[in-house]
């Protein structure tokens, strides 16, 4: 297989698999906000969020992480210059944060799933903006390689992390207001 089919097959499965990240983290929320609903619409809702939380990350989510993992090593193989230059090994760190989010939401499914519910919905915002950063850094990584200015890609990277946050405060009050 070729190097350009071969990036291709990651950069298909990365999406999967962040599309994944993102829903999952969402499911976890309206999951968390049914439990204070009546005993029976939360019933109904948590049964039905487990199901949807299940297949997403079973038939979706795992396996796009692991077809990204393999199409990346793949052109690691293929190309193994790449892991000399200095972006390949900063990105290679946020695949492996990311790798730890990954299994941190299947701890936290895992959990919801046997009723226990240790994150409410605004904590779980605010991880699910974890993935965002890692996406942004990521794309930005590859995209510039070693024309990415350090000292710019850093305060971009904490500007974008600042910015979310102040998204979530507002969104937070708006929902409260709307209540």
């Amino acid at each position: 297989m070729s190097y350009t089919v071969l990036k291709a097959l990651h950069i298909i499965f990365m999406v999967s698999w962040f599309a994944g990240l993102f829903y999952i983290v969402r499911l976890f929320i309206y999951h968390t906000e049914a439990q204070d609903k009546s005993e029976e619409e939360k019933n109904i809702l948590s049964a039905q969020f487990k199901i949807m939380e299940k297949k997403l990350w079973w038939i979706i989510t795992t396996p796009a992480m692991i077809l990204t993992l393999v199409f990346g090593i793949s052109m690691l193989i293929v190309n193994p210059a790449l892991l000399k230059m200095p972006w390949m090994h900063l990105k290679l760190t946020f695949v492996v944060l990311l790798l730890v989010y990954h299994f941190v939401c299947q701890r936290i499914m895992s959990r919801l799933n046997k009723n226990i519910f240790k994150w409410n919905s605004n904590k779980l915002r605010l991880w699910n903006e974890v993935a965002t950063l890692a996406l942004v850094a990521i794309v930005f990584l590859v995209s510039m390689k070693n024309s990415l200015n350090w000292i710019y890609g850093t305060v971009g990277f904490f500007a974008v992390a600042v910015a979310l946050m102040i998204g979530i405060k507002i969104y937070k009050r708006y929902r409260i207001k709307k209540q």
